[in-house]
């Protein structure tokens, strides 16, 4: 799962702008009366020249499937529910990242570069965790006893000025992890889906499809190996601390 940054006052004031204070972060990316975007809204197609222009999609996923540990006293479910831990294990810079409220978190991510552009996305990230198969993601059986659903619900673009702007720009995050437990082994699963839809501005217009194909389709993978590298890594090893934690306390 990727990196994010959030200043020191990050405060929504209704549901699609979000102010954002954020002091000497990084001047160049301060731009009053931002314009932030609800994944949720309609897609639209903008008109040029008297004809509809399609946007570009790519999609991304990956996989996590991992020998898991657990102990009857500290067991995974009970990781899951501290939300802010695993925020934490997964996201661990501070100065990238500030939690909005119970299930959301603003993150700063690493500059992307996309051709020759540099742009710096801030996401809204909600982790939501569901229990007894209510309103589980398509791909997770319904026997697991617990998951922690991933989803990015707003995102703005920093970076860019007017001329090289999208004219339709959306970016979607969503995955899971769990722990599915078998006959002589626990197994740590999980998936990571994103995606990205685009239009041109007109000064890249030329860029052939080929091309651009290749280089969404490498910025996405990145991403996806970066956070992925995160849950097999720092969410493991904080997870076995967690559990020595318990076990220690249990003694």
């Amino acid at each position: 799962m990727s990196e994010v940054a959030a200043g020191s006052a990050f405060i929504p004031r209704h549901h699609h702008h979000f102010p954002l204070g954020i002091g000497k972060w990084k001047d160049q990316l301060v731009k009053p009366n931002r314009q932030w975007h609800v994944v949720t809204q309609p897609k639209w197609q903008p008109v040029i020249k008297n004809q509809m222009v399609k946007p570009s999609t790519y999609t991304s996923r990956i996989s996590t499937d991992l020998p898991l540990y657990e102990s009857p006293g500290a067991l995974f479910d009970e990781y899951l529910e501290d939300q802010p831990r695993v925020f934490k294990a997964i996201f661990p810079d501070k100065r990238r990242s500030q939690r909005i409220n119970e299930e959301e978190w603003r993150i700063q991510m690493l500059p992307i570069q996309f051709l020759f552009l540099t742009v710096w996305p801030v996401i809204d990230m909600r982790l939501r965790c569901k229990s007894r198969g209510k309103d589980y993601p398509p791909d997770v059986p319904h026997n697991i006893t617990k998951v922690l659903e991933l989803n990015i619900i707003r995102w703005e673009l920093q970076g860019l000025d007017d001329l090289l702007k999208p004219s339709h720009f959306s970016l979607g995050v969503k995955g899971a992890l769990y722990p599915e437990r078998q006959a002589m082994q626990s197994r740590l699963k999980g998936q990571l889906e994103m995606s990205i839809s685009f239009v041109l501005p007109p000064v890249l217009a030329l860029v052939p499809e080929d091309g651009l194909r290749s280089v969404a389709e490498s910025v996405l993978k990145r991403l996806l190996e970066n956070m992925k590298h995160k849950v097999n890594g720092s969410l493991l090893a904080d997870y076995n601390e967690f559990r020595k934690q318990k076990l220690k306390n249990l003694v």
